[in-house]
């Protein structure tokens, strides 16, 4: 049995279709790789993952269990605006991670030193511990996502959900990025889904690559229709095969932007 199951999923938002006919099987410990162009459904996928929204036919499970109806502890997710919370330090942002609760008050006596020292040593783990007592303005980008990262993984989430995590870094950064991630999943064996508007970044990172687009289109009403994966790659076939999606999909091309 598949890790997390979707079957015939849809999304319409008032009249509008945004997802239609959306089946996937994912094993545990995948990483999915999720492209395709701007406004085909990627991030509404993600967030039907979260749980943050409820399809409008079909079903999402995630290990046999039964469709959740909002964000547990089971899901992680990261965006591309490190999501962190500003008013607090690193250390605390680790802190409520665990807590799954934004009040650093919330622990206290022996439960806080535990989760302090427990935050402390995931910090050493990312190379943040040297910021511990810092707020996230005072980090760089890529340290702030190490941050969102960190965070995300200290309620030792099942499902990891990246929207575009790495688009707002500069290319030295991305690259170190990419390694710390790819350590941290093969430490966990988490099951991850990761949207992204870069082509080769999908196939390098995703065991597969999930391409979302528009199968019919009707020119005179756009939203008649919603996406739906029309690929499904196995990205360590020959290596980067992207070229067969830009073939098909040229608007996906970094010069297209």
């Amino acid at each position: 049995m598949s890790f997390v199951s979707v079957t015939d999923v849809w999304q319409r938002y008032g009249d509008r279709s945004i997802l239609e006919r959306v089946n996937v099987a994912v094993n545990e410990g995948e990483f999915i790789s999720i492209v395709g162009a701007s406004g085909c459904g990627k991030s509404t996928f993600l967030r039907m993952l979260l749980a943050e929204e409820r399809p409008s036919r079909g079903e999402i499970r995630i290990d046999g269990g039964e469709p959740a109806v909002e964000p547990n502890r089971e899901r992680g997710v990261v965006f591309q605006r490190y999501s962190v919370f500003p008013h607090l330090t690193v250390r605390q942002n680790i802190v409520a991670g665990e807590a799954f609760d934004t009040t650093w008050g919330a622990l206290s006596g022996a439960n806080r030193k535990a989760a302090r020292e427990r935050a402390d040593a995931l910090l050493k783990r990312i190379g943040l511990n040297h910021v511990a007592d810092q707020y996230p303005a005072s980090l760089s980008g890529g340290m702030q996502q190490r941050l969102a990262i960190g965070q995300a993984m200290t309620a030792k989430p099942r499902v990891l959900l990246l929207d575009e995590p790495f688009g707002a870094l500069d290319p030295g950064t991305r690259l170190a990025m990419h390694v710390f991630l790819m350590e941290l999943k093969a430490e966990t064996n988490m099951t991850v889904f990761m949207v992204t508007h870069d082509l080769e970044e999908g196939f390098k990172l995703g065991d597969r690559v999930l391409v979302f687009d528009k199968p019919r289109w009707d020119p005179h009403d756009p939203g008649a229709y919603g996406a739906t994966i029309t690929y499904d790659f196995d990205a360590k076939d020959g290596g980067m095969p992207y070229q067969r999606i830009l073939d098909n999909y040229p608007s996906l091309a970094p010069e297209a932007g």
